[in-house]
């Protein structure tokens, strides 16, 4: 079959069965297979293509269909300007956690430091941290077996295997080093909450990633208390928080000696970030 025709019709199918990107996904999808850009498919429309990739195709587009996020379907998602290798034990990186690397670059520039990442998931913030600051090094933790491994081949296509360490851990079990800075993107969903989330969440991606307890803080509070034993002095904690969750994390965060540096809004002006730093005198 014509590639063009072939991208056309699944597009047709994922639209009417309201996928709202689905001239993009169509895209993404059969690109990933064929092991080319979505430019290629562009060039060469009129490129014939194989039954094997076909039915291979159709497959992929059944599970979009079925509301299966398209970065689980091709098994990654671009961030921070890098595929990162994903699966259903990773969430799947978002932009707006970016909004959070651009400000802690910008806080350490040209600085080496040693950097913990909690909650690490695929490791994406961490190793991007990295990416940028040529001389610092960092562990990413995280209760989950399955993401350890794969932050781990992500550190390993990055090339950044020698500056970074990821490990299985609670982290109440978690008492290793002083750090410079430690970031983390916990669950902040509220439990009452998650049963309204798309179905592209509930169904696919990790609940133990979402679910923040209660008021969605539970985890948050893990971290800030816990920063005041693994915080150097002046150390920077920088966390992600979820919508109308400023104010209270803003007092938990006084409450432990950490004063507050900057907030980072996201696209809807939301406080989607708070940076912090570790008093002297804890």
């Amino acid at each position: 079959m014509i590639l063009e025709k072939t991208v056309k019709e699944a597009s047709q199918i994922l639209k009417k069965n309201n996928i709202d990107s689905y001239e993009l996904d169509a895209q993404i999808i059969l690109s990933d297979i064929m092991g080319v850009t979505r430019e290629f498919l562009i060039l060469n429309s009129d490129k014939n293509i194989s039954d094997n990739l076909i039915n291979k195709y159709n497959n992929a587009i059944k599970r979009r269909i079925k509301r299966e996020p398209t970065a689980y379907i091709t098994g990654k998602k671009e961030f921070w300007s890098e595929d990162f290798i994903i699966n259903s034990s990773t969430l799947i990186p978002r932009p707006e956690t970016e909004l959070l690397i651009y400000k802690i670059i910008d806080f350490f520039k040209g600085k080496k430091i040693n950097i913990v990442d909690i909650g690490t998931g695929s490791g994406c913030i961490l190793l991007s941290i990295l990416k940028e600051l040529k001389y610092s090094r960092g562990i990413g933790i995280d209760i989950s077996k399955n993401a350890i491994q794969t932050a781990k081949l992500n550190s390993k296509n990055l090339n950044l295997i020698n500056r970074s360490k990821f490990k299985v851990f609670d982290l109440n079990n978690f008492f290793i080093g002083k750090y410079d800075l430690i970031v983390s993107n916990a669950p902040y969903i509220p439990s009452n909450d998650i049963k309204n989330l798309s179905e592209e969440i509930i169904n696919y991606e990790p609940k133990n990633a979402l679910d923040g307890g209660v008021d969605g803080l539970d985890l948050i509070k893990k971290v800030i208390y816990k920063s005041k034993y693994l915080l150097k002095s002046n150390g920077v904690l920088g966390l992600e928080i979820g919508f109308g969750q400023y104010q209270k994390v803003s007092s938990v965060l006084k409450k432990c000696g950490l004063r507050e540096k900057s907030k980072v809004y996201d696209y809807k002006r939301n406080v989607r970030c708070i940076i912090s730093t570790k008093a002297r005198y804890i």
